[in-house]
């Protein structure tokens, strides 16, 4: 298992992060609605919003996925922040970067995962909104294309919090 590097700008993503006061906030319909989206239109079982605190990946929305946050060591959002567009990991056990991670050898039995970096008004990345399955599979080019475009809702949603200072609750 390959740990996740930090950005570069790490000490000013976090910050931003917390700024928004987000994290540890009950759930909304807003961010909730994008999740269960991404589960029906891609056709897997887990959809995440996921945001990346400095030892964490908390998750503000959550559709077939019980645990609220998971190490940011182990996590697959890690990997995903840093990268510009889609990361997409099609069979987890099949790259050496997550082979042997807990989240693939184990509970929820990840093989497939796609997600997509999720900006600030100030583009540091704050989190992604993913998708996930229990088997390898590949994203067609329409689902891929809907994987952004729901994640640019959530991050105008992010955006949103951003300039009311405050998340709202349900």
């Amino acid at each position: 298992m390959r740990v996740p590097d930090l950005p570069a700008n790490e000490d000013f993503r976090v910050a931003a992060l917390r700024a928004l006061f987000i994290l540890d906030t009950q759930a909304e319909e807003r961010f909730e609605r994008l999740t269960r989206t991404a589960v029906y239109v891609l056709d897997v079982p887990i959809a995440l919003v996921s945001l990346i605190d400095s030892d964490r990946q908390w998750f503000k929305s959550q559709v077939g996925f019980a645990a609220q946050e998971t190490a940011r060591d182990i996590s697959f959002c890690g990997h995903a922040i840093l990268e510009q567009g889609s990361f997409i990991v099609e069979d987890a056990r099949q790259d050496i970067r997550f082979a042997d991670n807990p989240l693939v050898t184990g509970d929820p039995d990840i093989r497939f995962y796609a997600g997509v970096p999720l900006h600030d008004a100030s583009g540091l990345v704050m989190g992604t909104l993913c998708a996930v399955d229990r088997e390898p599979r590949r994203l067609s080019s329409t689902q891929e294309a809907m994987l952004r475009d729901i994640a640019a809702m959530a991050e105008r949603e992010l955006q949103i919090v951003r300039c009311w200072g405050v998340s709202a609750t349900r």
